[in-house]
């Protein structure tokens, strides 16, 4: 009895494949460089958000005599009060409308474009568009300010949002056109030849199959230029003289007076101006990182 049954596990045990006798060393390597220019890169970015908001709650007459990297004892919000109470509000409304006048033209300009341009890339004229879609890419908004400048002047549009809003729609669309078009093109053909089989029209197509397989790169473009166009100073500081048009930016300027800078309560209007930066990030994080990997990795 005891042979048979060390005979039957005979089988077993030769089945039993064998580990590999490297295998732990290998998963515990770890990769340091990674690591150290990591927490590097980390420092860099973290030591001047926290100068920001510990300067932003000190008193200004403290300012310049207390250490720069030390917390005050006795912290203020005063900063914060100064800054609400210097038409804040204003520049905030007028932020809010240049950023949402431009980004939602932009977007749904650029995605128009961008699908008829997949949907009829055998037309001459719309190889061309999309050239001249791509030639705005090498255009940077500094080499054409003085023409945009003209332009605005010959408009009437001077010192005014809408002067602002025009020129972030036309810089804002070539970059637009580029992701979506990418995004546009991945969807399977036979999708587009099953709604038109069902009699749909293009228009219906568009916002019916299109628009929500393309849903990443639409709200990609849309916190791209959000952003940037939040953050713009030159078309507000070239397009616009009067003090109730400035936006956030450019109201930083408030803070600046003949002999000095009242440095925190700048840095507090900094902390109030990148909160809803923050906020938009916070819920489109993972949305923009999908969109702006996926319509180029494919």
């Amino acid at each position: 009895m005891t042979t048979t049954l060390t005979t039957a596990q005979q089988p077993e045990k030769a089945a039993r494949p064998e580990r590999p006798r490297h295998s732990r060393p290998e998963a515990r390597r770890r990769n340091w460089a990674a690591g150290v220019a990591g927490w590097i890169w980390f420092v860099v970015v973290a030591v001047p958000l926290y100068w920001i908001l510990i300067t932003s709650l000190k008193a200004q007459s403290r300012y310049y005599a207390s250490n720069p990297l030390v917390p005050s004892s006795d912290p203020t919000l005063d900063n914060y009060r100064l800054v609400i109470e210097s038409d804040f509000i204003r520049y905030f409304a007028n932020s809010v409308v240049v950023t949402l006048g431009a980004v939602v033209p932009a977007v749904a300009f650029s995605f128009m474009a961008a699908y008829a341009i997949v949907r009829g890339w055998r037309m001459r004229g719309l190889r061309v568009i999309n050239g001249l879609f791509l030639m705005g890419l090498a255009i940077p908004l500094q080499a054409t300010i003085i023409p945009v400048y003209l332009i605005i002047i010959k408009l009437k549009l001077y010192d005014s949002l809408l002067g602002m809003i025009l020129p972030s729609i036309a810089f804002a669309i070539p970059l637009s056109v580029l992701v979506l078009a990418n995004f546009v093109r991945d969807i399977p053909k036979e999708l587009f030849d099953s709604m038109r089989v069902d009699g749909a029209s293009e228009w219906t197509t568009l916002w019916r199959l299109a628009a929500p397989l393309t849903r990443p790169a639409i709200l990609t473009v849309t916190i791209f230029n959000g952003l940037t166009i939040w953050n713009g100073f030159l078309l507000p500081l070239v397009l616009t003289q009067n003090p109730d048009r400035r936006t956030l930016p450019l109201a930083l300027w408030t803070f600046q007076g003949q002999y000095g800078v009242n440095v925190p309560a700048v840095l507090a209007a900094v902390v109030l101006t990148t909160l809803p930066v923050l906020v938009l990030y916070a819920f489109g994080r993972r949305q923009l990182l999908s969109g702006l990997t996926a319509g180029f990795s494919r």
